[in-house]
């Protein structure tokens, strides 16, 4: 039994000796072949630059072929230490040029410290071409001990300037950064303020397209009108009365083709009237409402027997030269706009008389307005200007000497709705003949002189021959202002809805609007099968 142990031990310990004969003979083949391979890379190498350099010989010392095993395992420690040198210094020079290129944009009082930055950025410059130069002599820094010195020296150098850029760019990075901020926030306040001007302008483009179309009950209204005008001719002979030529009655002049805007304005004017029969009202419009105007009042007559010529605006035969006006643009066709020059010519036998717009609401008796001396001037009417707004300056181009000759820029504008004019001072000063001397002026074919629109005529025609109102009298801006107070409102004479929030579009301002739809005949059977108002 001993022997079998003896046996089997003996055979043990030969098959291990004979493992660690086999693992070692192949870790010596291993490091062999890896040897050899070296070697024949080596000495491949160094052929292939003997056919290129015939002087070189091929080096087979140990000593070469060991320094060359060794630079084929690890990297020159001195070129790693200068490339990563020099690449902080690159770093850290483009950080003190951008707050550099900061402190000068945004202009700011840091003057010695915009000098830190520059000198700083010098030096990095400067110790940047020391590392680069460094870097490219790395064979001889190998061969000399003073290499090494030079290259703890340009680190410490390094690390000087580095902490002294850190420590300024902390201090400063704050104000830079809250400038920046501010700046950004002035960009987004710039462009913000873009994108409003240019949505107030297309407000302003569908606001004028709105103002010039007609709502389809109006479009209603004025047809069947007409249609009424055609089946029944014989109900709507003009009859002429002898009220409209008497100088002692109350005499108005409204000059429009809308017919529910002066059926509001003479109604509203006849029922706040504490004697309407005294009062005439003298609509003039062009031929093809003529026929729905005699309808209307024919079958609505005002209140309290207010009498109402109708006229159209060929029965005027002195316009008829004037209506093609080289002067004139598209948008002011309508001689309906030009007919407030005329009074004098288109009623010789009056005296005085109060123009009134269709876009008006009277809310008070206005005989107080034939009442009022105006002391030889021509025209009554409320003054708009404020501060510096709504004066001369603003309508004219005082760089023409023509207009700085014999105007004021600094002179209060008046408002066109509620005047009144004394025709015999008219007729007096002869105010149609300045109307025609600067309208049809050559040098305002162009708008040289002045801007668009029948005010400017109107301010230069009438110049130091306007009286000023009390501005309870007319109160404008319902047409485009919403923030005109209630108790101003209420206060007025008469209020305007001048601009394109006209009260009978669907763009009105509704706070503003039961003023006027207070005045509408919701009765009248057009109106009701029209739709008007719902």
């Amino acid at each position: 039994m001993a022997g079998v142990v003896r046996e089997r031990r003996s055979s043990t310990a030969s098959g291990a000796l004979r493992g660690l004969f086999s693992y070692r003979v192949f870790v010596s083949a291993l490091f062999t072949l890896v040897f050899l391979a070296t070697l024949s890379a080596l000495l491949s190498s160094e052929q292939h630059q003997h056919n290129h350099l015939h002087h070189y010989a091929l080096p087979s010392s140990p000593a070469f072929i060991h320094r060359t095993f060794l630079a084929l395992k690890s990297v020159d420690p001195l070129k790693t230490r200068l490339e990563l040198l020099s690449k902080h210094t690159t770093d850290h020079l483009s950080l003190l040029n951008a707050y550099a290129s900061y402190a000068r944009k945004l202009k700011l009082d840091y003057s010695k410290q915009l000098l830190l930055f520059d000198h700083l950025s010098r030096n990095f410059s400067d110790l940047a071409a020391r590392a680069a130069a460094s870097s490219e002599d790395d064979a001889a820094a190998a061969a000399a001990a003073a290499a090494e010195d030079s290259i703890k020296h340009l680190e410490k150098e390094f690390k000087e300037r580095v902490k002294t850029a850190r420590l300024l760019i902390s201090e400063t990075k704050e104000s830079f950064d809250n400038q920046i901020k501010i700046q950004k926030l002035r960009d987004t306040i710039f462009a913000v303020n873009e994108q409003l001007l240019k949505a107030k302008k297309q407000v302003v483009f569908s606001s004028s397209i709105s103002a010039k179309s007609i709502p389809k009950s109006l479009h209603c209204l004025g047809m069947r009108l007409v249609g009424e005008r055609v089946a029944r001719p014989e109900r709507y002979v003009e009859v002429k009365k002898v009220e409209f030529e008497d100088p002692s009655l109350y005499h108005y002049a409204i000059f429009s083709d809308s017919v529910i805007a002066v059926s509001v304005v003479v109604n509203s004017a006849a029922k706040n009237a504490e004697e309407p029969r005294k009062h005439v009202f003298h609509v003039v419009t062009d031929r093809m409402n003529l026929g729905a105007m005699q309808v209307w009042f024919t079958m609505r007559p005002p209140h309290g027997g207010a009498h109402v010529e109708i006229r159209a605006l060929d029965a005027f035969n002195f316009l008829n030269p004037l209506s093609n006006h080289k002067n004139r643009n598209s948008k002011y066709l309508s001689m309906l706009n030009h007919l407030r020059f005329y009074l004098p010519e288109m009623y010789p036998k009056l005296h005085k008389m109060v123009l009134l717009d269709d876009d008006v609401v009277v809310q008070k008796d206005l005989t107080g307005l034939w009442r009022i001396e105006l002391d030889g001037k021509v025209n009554g009417a409320v003054e708009i200007c404020f501060g510096s707004f709504h004066r001369l300056g603003h309508y004219f181009n005082f760089s023409h000497p023509l207009i700085k000759e014999r105007f004021n820029p600094k002179s209060c504008a008046w408002a066109y709705g509620v005047n009144v004019f004394d025709l015999d001072a008219w007729r007096r000063d002869k105010c149609t003949d300045q109307y025609h001397y600067w309208h049809n002026m050559n040098e305002n074919e162009n708008q040289t002189l002045w801007k668009l629109g029948t005010l400017p005529p109107g301010l230069i025609t009438f110049y130091s021959t306007t009286k000023p109102l009390d501005k309870s009298w007319h109160v404008l801006g319902l047409g485009y202002n919403p923030s005109i107070s209630m108790d101003e409102i209420n206060s007025a004479a008469v209020i305007h809805y001048n601009g394109n929030m006209k009260p009978w579009l669907d763009i009105a301002l509704n706070q503003f609007r039961p003023f006027w739809t207070k005045y509408v005949d919701y009765e009248m059977e057009f109106v009701q099968m029209c739709n008007f108002g719902l």
